[in-house]
């Protein structure tokens, strides 16, 4: 059997340490291990994640996932004080590096891309001569504005020897064609009606119908997505309800709750945190909504080449989206499934939102399947070469 190794902050469904894994990167993880299993690959997970917990260590430890996948975590010390956590961080990197140290030269190892042990793969890959395929999502210098911080990020992308980018405009801007590439936006995968409690199709009737919208993603207010969102709901008439599904830091998600009993003030929409949620209980929710929200700030230097993998799993879930226009989704197959605002005001958002008509023939599902078998055809060559 073939195998291959995919290295990121990575946590099993139901993980009870309170280790870091951002959900979107968790979601399209999945879905790649599930084309590579497709295509005869045994996946063996390598996680750098470590615990929140301020008070308790955890060992590490090799689970199997399923029949074609397998999840190594490592020992964590518990968050707390700065010294903890330098101390957290250093040997975190430090048990994934002599994991690594393992591999053979020219071995393939799929890297999803992170600033938290860049360094350490970077190392590693010139002493062992490994061969990097490196999943970029975006320049994260570019996320935290880091201008001195993006140069180095840069150097290291283009260390590897190939590429899975999310859009076409990074592997434009990074990479020029030069190497073996590919582009997916998200997750391509289309979940089936049946296995979940879905309501009956919406018939839209601004008097009596409610119209659950939905913002799913970060807190982080530098993306601003969030916050766009709910500020939105001030505009919207009394039949919609925003709904807000996201991660952050305590403080961001203190901040973004304050905002939201602010805005109910105002709003005669309902608008409602509704916390963090995964797996099977996170596609029952977004099933049971009708429009997602993709909202974050366009003024971003990352949405020149940042793809909101929000988009697909919204789309794979029969969702219209609302986005703010950006070059990464315009020049995107989705192009013509979106819903787009031009001027980044709560104005805007929701009159982009009142405008759609719940009763039309949309079907963002159909290509979402496209993109589904095109990728696992392109994924088979891309690791067999």
């Amino acid at each position: 059997m073939k195998r291959i190794k995919y290295l990121s902050y990575y946590i099993q469904d139901g993980d009870n340490e309170d280790r870091v894994c951002a959900l979107s990167a968790k979601t399209k993880m999945d879905y790649i291990c599930s084309v590579m299993n497709k295509n005869g690959f045994f996946v063996e997970i390598i996680s750098a994640s470590q615990t929140r917990s301020k008070k308790h260590c955890f060992k590490g430890r090799t689970i199997r996932l399923n029949e074609m996948q397998s999840l190594k975590t490592f020992f964590t010390f518990p968050a707390g004080n700065i010294l903890k956590r330098a101390l957290r961080w250093f040997s975190s990197n430090l048990f994934v590096f002599l994991e690594l140290m393992k591999l053979k030269k020219d071995e393939k190892v799929l890297v999803y891309h992170s600033l938290g042990y860049m360094k350490m793969v970077n190392l590693v890959h010139r002493i062992k001569k490994f061969q990097l395929i490196l999943e970029v999502e975006e320049i994260y210098a570019d996320v935290i504005g880091e201008k001195s911080l993006k140069e180095k990020e840069i150097h290291f992308i283009k260390s590897a020897e190939r590429y899975i980018f999310a859009t076409e405009l990074l592997d434009q801007y990074v990479n020029g064609g030069k190497k073996t590439s590919l582009v997916i936006y998200g997750t391509y995968h289309v979940e089936a009606e049946e296995n979940y409690g879905i309501k009956e199709e919406v018939v839209q009737d601004r008097n009596r119908e409610i119209v659950n919208c939905v913002y799913a993603g970060t807190l982080d207010p530098r993306k601003g997505g969030a916050y766009a969102a709910v500020n939105a709901a001030i505009f919207l008439p009394s039949n919609y309800h925003v709904h807000i599904l996201g991660f952050g830091t305590k403080l961001e998600t203190e901040n973004l709750k304050e905002l939201i009993e602010k805005v109910k003030e105002k709003a005669k929409a309902r608008i409602t945190y509704d916390g963090i949620l995964s797996g099977s209980d996170y596609i029952k929710f977004i099933k049971n909504c009708n429009i997602g929200l993709s909202t974050q700030n366009p003024d971003a230097d990352f949405n020149a080449t940042s793809f909101p993998s929000k988009i697909l799993s919204y789309m794979s879930n029969s969702l219209r989206v609302v986005c703010i226009r950006i070059p990464a989704v315009e020049a995107s197959m989705v192009n013509n499934y979106v819903y787009y605002y031009d001027e980044q005001t709560p104005e805007n958002i929701a009159r982009t939102i009142m405008e759609i008509d719940l009763n039309d023939n949309y079907d963002s599902k159909k290509i979402i399947t496209e993109l589904d078998l095109r990728f696992q055809k392109e994924l088979k060559i891309f690791l067999e070469a």
